[in-house]
């Protein structure tokens, strides 16, 4: 999948969960784009399997670099947020919804299901290619 065209705001979190979903769909379908690229014995002569691999080897690159930028981003985004909200927390340390609010920012956004998704799918394609 492209990167989408604007800026990507995870204000909402949710929309942001969704983009994420949406921009995974050739991780979750590396299995059949595997089975599609590599030839079987009937095909090896027809269809160039270092090429539609190298191919297919970039076209995930791609996908993980976006998803790589705009978490990123997100998590640039949300940590802004969280320092203005410490900052406004240590002037008002008896405002309970500023301390909610400050809570559900910095549980916001994790990195981490970048890390998972990017080490599985790369190694495989670069074991079956």
């Amino acid at each position: 999948m492209a990167a989408p065209s604007s800026a990507v705001s995870c204000e909402d979190f949710a929309e942001f969960q969704e983009l994420l979903r949406v921009m995974r769909t050739i991780d979750d379908r590396i299995v059949h784009e595997l089975n599609t690229t590599i030839p079987t014995a009937s095909f090896v002569g027809k269809v160039d399997a270092s090429q539609t691999c190298k191919e297919l080897y970039q076209s995930l690159m791609e996908a993980h670099t976006s998803r790589e930028r705009i978490i990123k981003n997100c998590i640039a985004q949300t940590s802004s947020v969280v320092k203005t909200l410490r900052e406004e927390r240590e002037k008002a340390q008896d405002d309970v919804a500023l301390l909610k609010q400050l809570r559900k920012e910095q549980t916001k956004v994790s990195g981490g299901d970048l890390e998972r998704s990017l080490r599985i799918e790369i190694d495989a394609v670069g074991a079956e290619c």
